[in-house]
């Protein structure tokens, strides 16, 4: 074989990955159908922002240590074959195999003995041992001694691959006696620790580390709308739960949303035997726009006409990522009370007005993502100083230290700690 592991889908995922083998002397192709994508990766230029993935991406480049296609068969090339597609839901609470069944034909008639085949994006429960058996139904592979299959779930946050992918523990769910035995060997390269597992485990321990940071994150979003109800400070109310307290831990609210959290939890309801419980989470979740918008009209009435500044369009501080942001569903609420809404992010790749722009005689100032070009007094000072003097701040995140999720600019200074 040519080359020594393949990646499907060079996306958020994918293409870290790929360029992590291949820095570690792995022979490496990457196949990516999205043209753009693939014209800047061959050009040594990163599609979206990865804390150290420019340097690497020359270094691999120059090296000639990793090779292209936009077509899935060439996989087959590789002996390792890891597939990192998107995984979506339908909007009935089901996962859409749809890419994964596309890369498994295109490969079907290639794959021979002594091929692996990893599922690295999230999945369904069950769905490691479908990819399994559709291979053995198809091709009459014996799993775990002739081909190998197995689930090697992704858990690293966004921004910090280079860091994580060397020392978080890689979760290996194989299938049959020697699968994870095989997938395990691929990706001890980068040195954490291997743990073998069943496929379904792996599977759920992917899918639950992922609830298990919706649900934490949905109970200080209620909490913060039971405050506003009873004029209430979420931020002071949090602080009793949790001060010199042993069982506190209650989270800060915020925006919380991605593609991961906001569909991830669907995989586990698709079939649930308790149905329901997680919906509920994502409509507090869901909610949270909603309640900003809400919280403007309260203080100014009206906001027709009323210029409101949006700071955020990425889900995630410090990252260019927009996928699945509820920043997009606040400027849509907005624009449905024919707000003039003017948005700005420093990060992402949608062309968005400049700070000064954006709040310039701003009649309310939104701080959607919680970026640190957002934090502090200073940021805070410019707004007081160019919005209008009553111009309403709502701060969900507590980006300014002002403790407060909507105060008026002009008094909210005084606030904050010096």
């Amino acid at each position: 074989m040519e080359f020594d592991v393949a990646i499907i889908g060079c996306g958020r995922v994918g293409l870290p990955l790929a360029l992590a083998f291949a820095d570690r002397g792995l022979r490496t192709i990457g196949i990516e159908n999205d043209r753009e994508r693939l014209e800047a990766v061959r050009a040594a230029r990163m599609p979206f922002d990865e804390p150290g993935a420019p340097e690497v991406l020359r270094g691999v480049t120059d090296a000639g240590a990793i090779a292209w296609s936009e077509h899935v068969a060439d996989a087959a090339r590789a002996e390792h074959i890891v597939i990192t597609l998107g995984t979506p839901s339908f909007s009935h609470i089901e996962i859409d195999m749809r890419d994964i069944r596309g890369a498994l034909d295109d490969l079907l008639p290639l794959l021979r003995p002594g091929h692996s085949l990893t599922l690295r994006s999230t999945i369904a429960p069950g769905t490691t041992e479908f990819v399994a058996g559709y291979l053995h139904k198809h091709r009459g592979f014996d799993i775990g001694s002739e081909v190998f299959v197995a689930h090697a779930p992704e858990r690293i946050a966004a921004g910090r691959f280079f860091a994580e992918i060397v020392s978080l523990p890689c979760i290996v769910g194989g299938v049959g006696s020697r699968s994870g035995e095989v997938v395990g060997g691929l990706f001890e390269v980068f040195g954490a620790p291997i743990v073998e597992t069943t496929p379904i485990q792996a599977e759920l321990a992917k899918i639950w580390t992922n609830i298990l940071r919706y649900v934490e994150f949905a109970l200080p979003n209620r909490l913060m709308m039971e405050c506003e109800q009873y004029g209430a400070n979420v931020f002071e109310v949090i602080d009793l739960i949790n001060r010199d307290y042993p069982r506190g831990g209650m989270k800060l609210p915020g925006f919380t949303a991605g593609t991961c959290l906001r569909k991830d939890f669907t995989f586990s309801e698709e079939r649930s035997p308790a149905p329901g419980m997680l919906l509920a989470v994502s409509r507090v979740h869901e909610s949270v726009p909603l309640f900003v918008v809400e919280g403007l009209k309260r203080r100014l009435g009206s906001l027709s006409g009323r210029k409101v500044a949006v700071l955020g369009l990425a889900f995630k501080a410090d990252t260019d990522d927009e996928r699945d942001s509820l920043s997009h569903k606040l400027v849509r609420l907005l624009e449905r009370e024919l707000a003039d809404v003017a948005v700005h992010d420093p990060h992402v790749q949608t062309p968005t007005a400049s700070f000064e722009e954006a709040i310039l005689d701003a009649d309310a100032v939104v701080v959607a993502t919680n970026h640190s070009e957002f934090r502090g007094r200073d940021v805070l000072r410019a707004i007081a100083d160019s919005a209008h003097r009553d111009a309403v701040v709502a701060d969900p995140w507590n980006a300014f230290g002002a403790a407060q999720v909507f105060g008026y600019a002009s008094e909210l200074q005084a606030l904050v700690p010096r």
